[in-house]
């Protein structure tokens, strides 16, 4: 029986092992031998630089602004998608009917493209000309056309970059928070009931809160690994960035046009700001991980 249930088990997983093996692990280890060699324009490189690439990457200026970036995108994103997110999630909690509509119609569009997305943020939302739907709001109260991703001062861009992942991302969460408070005993809520506790703050405070905890900074993990990881907004918002101050453009956008730019593909320095990246990722998680006692027992 136990051979049997093995051999299940690799047949299901099996193929997905696979899959993960040659297109997640195999260019990451050859991402990372890559960030040893000067690669330019090859994959296949002979000239070993030792860490002259990670030496270049951790001095050139642009990349190290790149990083500053994220600082400002996670500044907004994160606090604005964990407390929206939440919010959504206690009001489609409560909902006495029509939750799974209220559900599926916040949850849908993070199965949209980000690129579809972007482009539509772009075109037809936040559209520099006066056709564009916040601009028509706009001239209903006799501002003139605001050219949205086209003005650095004040950094507009920035409304149309946060509203578009907000938009994206906030049912994923709300989804993840409504399943942790499904999850809390109704005889929590009762006991707090008989004690004299009234609805609202003070329930929420010491019940529903302390209840979300393991959810919550779940939440705040994946929200500060996928700012670090923005690129579709960016790029299909703010094009290659140029003529923008360095802060319109994150890590991996940079990184895209180190590596695959026209101006030549080195792919070596690329790879090395990816690696840097990557453990920059990993050490704010595990720090992060660690000051809110991630997978402790409350």
């Amino acid at each position: 029986m136990k051979r049997r249930d093995a051999r299940a088990f690799w047949l299901f997983v099996g193929p997905f092992l696979i899959g993960l093996a040659v297109f997640a692990y195999l260019p990451i280890g050859w991402s990372a031998y890559l960030s040893f060699f000067d690669a330019r324009n090859t994959v296949t490189p002979t000239e070993f630089v030792g860490l002259d690439n990670y030496g270049h990457m951790l001095t050139d200026e642009p990349f190290l602004s790149s990083l500053g970036t994220f600082s400002v995108f996670a500044l907004f994103i994160v606090p604005l998608t964990f407390v929206l997110s939440l919010v959504l999630a206690l009001g489609v909690n409560q909902l006495r009917f029509a939750r799974a509509f209220f559900r599926s119609v916040f949850f849908l569009p993070f199965a949209c493209s980000y690129v579809v997305a972007s482009l539509i943020w772009k075109t037809s939302l936040f559209s520099g000309v006066r056709y564009g739907l916040a601009n028509t709001v706009l001239s209903v109260f006799g501002v003139d056309p605001v050219p949205w991703t086209g003005t650095v001062d004040p950094p507009l861009y920035w409304v149309v970059l946060v509203t578009a992942r907000l938009w994206l991302q906030l049912g994923f969460y709300m989804i993840l928070f409504i399943a942790a408070l499904q999850r809390i005993p109704a005889q929590l809520y009762e006991a707090a009931w008989l004690d004299g506790a009234k609805p609202g703050w003070p329930v929420f405070r010491h019940i529903t809160l302390p209840q979300l905890r393991a959810t919550a900074v779940a939440v705040l993990l994946l929200n500060l690994i996928n700012a670090y990881q923005a690129f579709d907004e960016f790029y299909n918002i703010m094009g290659d960035a140029r003529g923008y101050p360095p802060f319109a453009r994150p890590p991996l956008v940079y990184l895209y046009y180190t590596s695959l730019g026209s101006g030549g593909q080195d792919l070596g320095r690329g790879s090395a700001g990816a690696v840097i990246l990557a453990l920059i990722i990993a050490l704010v998680t595990l720090l992060q991980g660690r000051v809110l006692r991630f997978g402790r027992a409350s």
